[in-house]
């Protein structure tokens, strides 16, 4: 999907609507039980509502797809771990610069206290990839969330960035 193009622009209005709506049921939450340490739930738990139900629907689109490696599940349920609770604003900023270079969150920066939420989003895959590594994650699940953005591995990694960008 091009940066700018239609496709992109309701793309990243639907992620709008669902960052806003966004739920985990009860039901949702104990199904994990089934496939996650308590440590791994745990980092769910403590994930912006809008990440947990982002990365419930990254894994059914996994699972959608065939795709049963718990490793893997793994990755795509846990891989936005550290964005914590930046801010809807932040977040469109970052995707902004992310589309189109860097001019829109260095204007942003000059907002008090975004740019400490711009440089959360920033390193998030890396943080998330120690944080995952902390709850016990497999080093194939922390390299997934740490190259999620220009994946590595050659099995798994594009299947997992474009359910990320899908969702």
């Amino acid at each position: 999907m091009r940066a700018g193009s239609r496709s992109w622009w309701a793309a990243k209005v639907r992620q709008f609507g669902v960052h806003l709506r966004a739920r985990v049921t009860d039901d949702e939450r104990r199904a994990l039980d089934a496939w996650t340490t308590p440590a791994q739930a745990a980092l769910f738990d403590s994930m912006h509502v809008a990440d947990r139900r982002h990365g419930l629907d990254v894994v059914a689109t996994l699972r959608g797809e065939g795709i049963q490696d718990p490793e893997v599940l793994l990755a795509g349920l846990l891989h936005d771990a550290a964005k914590g609770d930046t801010g809807i604003l932040a977040r469109i900023i970052h995707s902004l610069g992310q589309a189109w270079g860097g001019w829109a969150p260095r204007i942003a920066r000059l907002v008090p206290g975004m740019g400490l939420s711009l440089d959360r989003l920033a390193r998030h895959a890396e943080a998330s990839a120690g944080m995952a590594a902390a709850a016990g994650c497999s080093n194939r699940t922390v390299e997934l969330i740490r190259w999620q953005e220009a994946p590595r591995d050659p099995e798994f990694g594009e299947r997992l960035r474009l359910a990320d960008e899908a969702n």
